[in-house]
């Protein structure tokens, strides 16, 4: 059936966020292709997945290179959704990809030098049908190459009409200063920054939100959820055959699922439900709660989740009593940071 996006999809079910000093607005939820739109994954689950995301508001699609399993298969099935169903709405999308992990044999197959840079960024366009990507990113810091390297290869993949704008990923708040001059000085500014945060990791609490706040950059986080450990899943105690942590090529691990993060995240959820909130919801909402944050960025397994995070925006605001509840709770939490 050839795919109608709802003609209600911009009629208050998802809020727009501005992306640091940019003109770019961004959903307040941007759906991961991270995880579940690879090559062993169902096509269909996939599709339905996107277009259900489209159909609630959700604007932005954010890929990497090596998104799968196997690495490119999230971007040949985004793309195969784009060419089938997508293809009108382009110009109402937001797509992004990154470079930056192991995508070939040989010395030019990863890292940040330009050669590869480039040369991922024009694989990522083939594989998707598209002319060009609305944001990409250097996926990480390179210890051996040259910032400026990086640097100028995304300000060369802005120049050449491959990309809109461009960002990084986990890079330090040190770093991130130093990228966003440099970048600023060859007159393509730093968009965004793409960190793991959650309650379960909340690196960015030291340096990186203030430095994104300085430079006018914006942030959209990943893992919000922790992996799913910050959904109603694993509140049980047990794995369930279909989550994350029971997948061989899952980034969570069984282990990080312990029986004292399952009890935190109990007493979350009661939060939770006092607020007419899910788990999720609610966890997504307290990355949202920072100034300088300007989406959060899920991943899923199924339409029912995505459905589920986009309410989050329906209740955004927190009081200080339930702040400072929560924090009592993670204060708790002494294990090591879930991305």
């Amino acid at each position: 059936m050839r795919y109608q996006a709802d003609s209600e999809r911009y009629d208050g079910r998802m809020l727009y966020r501005r992306t640091g000093r940019s003109g770019l607005l961004l959903p307040a939820v941007s759906l991961g292709l991270w995880h579940n739109f690879g090559g062993v994954d169902t096509y269909e689950n996939a599709r339905a997945m996107v277009l259900r995301a489209f159909d609630l508001g959700i604007t932005h699609m954010d890929l990497a290179n090596n998104y799968g399993p196997p690495p490119g298969s999230a971007e040949e099935n985004f793309g195969r959704i784009m060419a089938q169903d997508l293809r009108p709405y382009r110009d109402e999308l937001i797509v992004s990809t990154k470079a930056g992990y192991y995508m070939w044999p040989g010395p030019y197959g990863e890292w940040g030098s330009r050669k590869y840079l480039i040369a991922s960024l024009d694989q990522s366009l083939k594989r998707m049908g598209l002319e060009y990507v609305d944001i990409f990113y250097s996926h990480r810091p390179d210890p051996n190459t040259p910032l400026e390297e990086t640097m100028m290869a995304l300000d060369y993949a802005v120049r050449s009409g491959r990309a809109l704008y461009v960002g990084i990923s986990t890079y330090s708040p040190e770093q991130t200063r130093q990228a966003a001059a440099i970048l600023r000085d060859l007159g393509t500014p730093c968009l965004i920054h793409q960190p793991a945060f959650s309650m379960f990791n909340r690196w960015i609490e030291d340096g990186l939100l203030a430095v994104l706040g300085e430079e006018g950059i914006g942030c959209i986080a990943f893992s919000p959820l922790a992996q799913g450990l910050l959904t109603n899943k694993y509140l049980g105690g047990s794995i369930p055959s279909d989550s994350r942590a029971a997948k061989p090529h899952g980034f969570l691990k069984s282990d990080d699922v312990s029986a004292k993060r399952v009890g935190m995240v109990r007493r979350l959820n009661q939060l939770a439900e006092g607020r007419g909130q899910t788990m999720a919801q609610m966890a997504i909402a307290w990355v949202l709660r920072h100034p300088q944050m300007t989406s959060a960025l899920i991943g899923a397994s199924k339409v029912s989740q995505i459905e589920d995070c986009a309410g989050a925006v329906h209740n955004l605001n927190f009081t200080e009593q339930e702040l400072n509840a929560i924090e009592a709770i993670l204060r708790d939490d002494d294990e090591p940071p879930v991305w």
